[in-house]
């Protein structure tokens, strides 16, 4: 929770000194009309449920990891991205009584989104809906026993700002939440409870478009 609250400071930093900053930088080209973005950031994730395993409650710390994103708008407003981490993100898997194991999740996403006022606004917010899939993997824990999650899917819902630096370059601030079904957790092959982690990420990067 701590890296969460410094990941918002910086975020909220960001939205108020970035629009004078960024003034300065206007030019006579126009990022109206620029059909694709990239973006490349780091994005913290906290699961909102913690799963039952074999009878034992359990929580799951968040973690952060780098992620990149791919869009393409069909025109100034109206866009589909292809976001996801490019690391996995690691959660140590915990209970009253200490560390327990830990597990890895990587996420993508295919989301429909809506952008806000004019292509050069200095400020853009933006909302998105879409779906999305969580791979789990190096499942492992503490006492050796060999432990299984299936992959989580669902849906995603987006919402998040860009601040336009000129027509080519923006920064990018954003919250998604992943509202996944129900995965078999597995104790060597036996299914002995169920995870829906729900988690929330919220992430900061630099985009392009061209």
């Amino acid at each position: 929770m701590i890296r969460f609250r410094h990941l918002t400071l910086a975020m909220l930093g960001a939205l108020a000194f970035a629009p004078a900053a960024f003034a300065q930088d206007a030019s006579t080209d126009s990022a109206s009309g620029k059909r694709f973005a990239i973006v490349g950031g780091y994005a913290l994730t906290q699961p909102t449920k913690n799963p039952q395993i074999a009878g034992t409650r359990t929580n799951l710390d968040g973690d952060g990891a780098p992620t990149l994103s791919a869009s393409y708008f069909f025109n100034d407003n109206f866009a589909v991205e292809l976001w996801g981490s490019a690391d996995k993100f690691g959660h140590r898997i915990n209970s009253s009584t200490g560390k327990l194991g830990s597990v890895d999740s990587q996420p993508v996403a295919l989301s429909g989104q809506y952008h806000f006022r004019s292509a050069d606004s200095i400020v853009r917010p933006f909302v998105g809906l879409g779906y999305y899939q969580a791979n789990y993997t190096g499942e492992k824990l503490e006492n050796g026993q060999r432990l299984g999650v299936d992959n989580a899917k669902g849906g995603i819902a987006t919402a998040g700002v860009d601040l336009n630096i000129n027509p080519t370059w923006f920064a990018r601030a954003d919250v998604r939440y992943m509202q996944g079904s129900k995965s078999d957790v597995k104790l060597n092959g036996l299914k002995v409870g169920e995870a829906e982690l729900n988690p929330v990420t919220v992430g900061v990067g630099i985009g392009a478009r061209f």
